[in-house]
């Protein structure tokens, strides 16, 4: 059977492309996705199939999330496709995947700077920490190698100091809808024109894992700002340890002030309660926490690292 246009991916992300593309776009002739009893391995998972029923599209689950167990490389090469999609895939595709695509199988990746600078994972939650203040989306074809194949198109946006890892999603949503256009309308005209990656460095962002989420209580207030937005919902959070070791997972926070003095408080301890929000001392100021998540309410004199 010939499949034109695939959309891999599982993810809420995976949704809202799909919604608009087939609706908006092109239809969609097959979604590839991966069983609900995979969740639990997946950062964000969302089940499509509720969604593909909607929309009237097939689809396709897994047996691996690789793509090498057996039934899923022989479901690629007897069947045909044109161009495949990728939204939320966190996954490499085998080359011999890749090759069942007339057009090519396409996805994102982005970074502060153009490819092959940050190359790797999580490129947003990093771009964050990192305090980065722009970030380029690349729409690239796949090819065996990470992050590594021709430019389809770019998009930039800047990452101001308002922004969460929420919001940077939201961002990429929205260049990313462009840029998926684009590419639809360039394979209907049969004209899907790509280049070659920048001349510039080649660095990698590493995996992170919840251990991660730990806040260095020694580091600057920005630091720590940067962290608690960079890992917040949907990721699983930045924490502190409170002196029985009990984690305090912070969701939202603020910088809050760098002159008023606490020469008279510990870095870590809470200097102020106002309601449920808590004033923290930082090696350099203070930090307001809006949103927490802790076994009790956090009062004033708690103290944590």
């Amino acid at each position: 059977m010939h499949y034109p246009i695939v959309m891999f991916g599982n993810k809420e992300t995976t949704r809202y492309m799909l919604e608009f593309i087939h609706n908006q776009v092109h239809p969609i002739d097959l979604i590839v996705t991966v069983a609900d009893d995979k969740k639990s391995t997946i950062s964000g998972y969302t089940d499509l199939q509720a969604c593909a029923k909607k929309l009237g599209v097939p689809v396709y689950i897994v047996s691996s999330y690789s793509l090498k167990d057996k039934k899923d490389v022989e479901f690629f090469t007897n069947h045909s496709f044109d161009l495949g999609i990728s939204v939320g895939w966190q996954r490499i595709i085998p080359a011999e995947i890749l090759a069942q695509f007339k057009t090519g199988l396409f996805g994102f990746h982005g970074s502060a700077g153009h490819l092959p600078f940050g190359k790797g994972r999580s490129p947003l939650n990093w771009s964050l920490i990192k305090g980065h203040t722009r970030f380029i989306n690349h729409c690239f074809q796949y090819s065996s190698k990470p992050d590594d194949g021709k430019i389809f198109s770019t998009e930039m946006f800047e990452i101001n100091q308002f922004d969460t890892i929420q919001t940077l999603q939201y961002k990429v949503l929205l260049v990313g809808k462009k840029q998926l256009r684009q590419l639809i309308e360039s394979y209907q005209n049969g004209k899907v024109k790509l280049f070659s990656q920048s001349k510039n460095h080649t660095t990698w962002y590493p995996k992170r894992t919840p251990d991660d989420g730990k806040i260095d209580i020694t580091a600057s207030t920005n630091e720590i700002y940067n962290l608690i937005r960079g890992v917040s919902h949907p990721f699983p959070g930045a924490f502190l340890l409170s002196v029985d070791q009990k984690k305090l997972f912070i969701w939202e926070a603020y910088p809050f002030d760098q002159l008023i003095d606490t020469f008279d408080f510990w870095v870590g301890e809470v200097i102020e309660m106002f309601g449920k929000d808590a004033v923290v001392k930082t090696i350099d100021g203070s930090i307001l926490i809006k949103k927490y998540t802790f076994e009790r309410e956090i009062k004033k004199g708690d103290l944590f690292h």
